[in-house]
């Protein structure tokens, strides 16, 4: 699997220097006839392009006028208004001076079906006037509709979700059909972790006598951590977006977690919160909040790694391929390349450690809110 994983980093890279290199082609030839208008290689800008949510599958190519895969717009606006995503990628780029900080701010106004609105980095607004305000680096005095567009995590979402259904009923319907036996094809491969999920992680957390009702739930929080860390290692390709990189589905996980844990929580727990056991009273109305804010710190914790770990190996690998273009030097590819491998390498570990941390994570937080009280 590190073999496979490998060879697509690999070609991520190779992918990633050819698209960054036909953007540069297209912007040397333009610099050609305009010398003015020349503009440096913005690294920032580029990694944000890459891994930022958005309304249309980038597969490669310049950021526009590449090749896409353009996802459905559902605005709700005074009623129901669906189009493709396309109208705003191939609509009119516009410029307006910001009232605050002078600058100039390039946005895009829709065509079509989306001619009433306009798409500041990748979020939707409403024309006024068929312009947009800003200030301050923001968009001002527009109304901004409901988006319930399929975005490009939307569709991995999905993909991960139907992904996970597939093997997981192939595997369930392997043992149906034999029973406890020796495992052949897929179920060769994921009894060890769902065994080490069942035993190191639900067992060792919540207890011999509790852990069971709770196993699908960590399974199931495991593997979709950990597909969709692997699948976000491979952007170009379907479910392959920075979905656990996003803090919208790191939140829903740990909600998820938190309130899997309220529910399940004893007497003995919310004895803790609200009358520490030995702490005198004179100290409870201080030590109630603590313990209060305690309860949502740790699924927000749970929130923040997963997402910071993700997307930070993204941008290291993004970073160090812009080397070659910072300097505009193929040369450089021979640092940059190997260092960006080594680099998805890691990540390889990472993906599988950060699902494991939180499932593990989970059953700790699950595990105390169950456990009974020592006499």
């Amino acid at each position: 699997m590190i073999m496979k994983s490998t060879v697509k980093s690999i070609f991520l890279a190779l992918l990633t220097i050819f698209s960054l290199n036909v953007s540069f082609a297209n912007s040397s030839e333009e610099n050609t006839q305009h010398p003015k208008e020349k503009e440096e290689f913005n690294v920032g800008e580029m990694i944000m392009h890459h891994i930022k949510d958005a309304h249309e599958w980038h597969l490669f190519g310049p950021e526009h006028g590449g090749t896409s895969i353009y996802l459905p717009i559902i605005l709700i606006d005074g009623g129901l208004k669906t189009f493709s995503s396309s109208n705003f990628y191939h609509g009119e780029h516009k410029s307006a001076i910001d009232h605050k900080t002078g600058k100039e701010v390039s946005y895009v106004a829709g065509k079509g079906a989306a001619s009433a609105y306009g798409m500041f980095h990748e979020k939707i607004y409403k024309l006024e006037n068929g312009e947009l305000n800003f200030e301050g680096g923001h968009v001002h005095g527009s109304i901004k509709p409901w988006d319930l567009s399929i975005t490009k995590n939307v569709v991995s979402l999905f993909f991960g979700a139907i992904f996970i259904l597939v093997i997981m009923g192939s595997v369930a319907k392997f043992y149906k059909k034999n029973g406890a036996v020796a495992p052949k094809g897929l179920a060769k491969y994921l009894e060890v972790i769902v065994v080490m999920v069942r035993d190191d992680v639900a067992k060792a957390n919540i207890g011999e006598a509790k852990y069971k009702k709770y196993v699908p739930y960590l399974l199931t929080i495991f593997f979709f951590v950990w597909f969709n860390n692997m699948l976000g290692m491979i952007p170009f390709l379907p479910g392959g977006a920075n979905l656990t990189g996003n803090l919208t589905v790191t939140l829903f996980l740990a909600v998820c977690t938190l309130i899997v844990t309220l529910a399940s929580a004893n007497k003995n727990y919310w004895k803790h919160i609200f009358a520490t056991p030995g702490v005198p009273v004179a100290l409870l109305p201080i030590m109630i909040p603590i313990e209060i804010v305690g309860i949502f710190t740790k699924p927000f914790a749970l929130m923040i790694r997963l997402f910071a770990n993700m997307t930070a190996g993204h941008i290291i690998v993004l970073a160090l391929i812009s080397i070659i273009f910072i300097n505009q030097n193929a040369a450089w590819g021979f640092l940059s390349v190997p260092m960006a491998l080594f680099i998805s390498v890691l990540e390889l570990l990472v993906a599988f450690l950060q699902a494991f941390l939180f499932a593990m994570l989970s059953a700790l937080f699950i595990g105390a809110a169950v456990e009974e009280a020592h006499h």
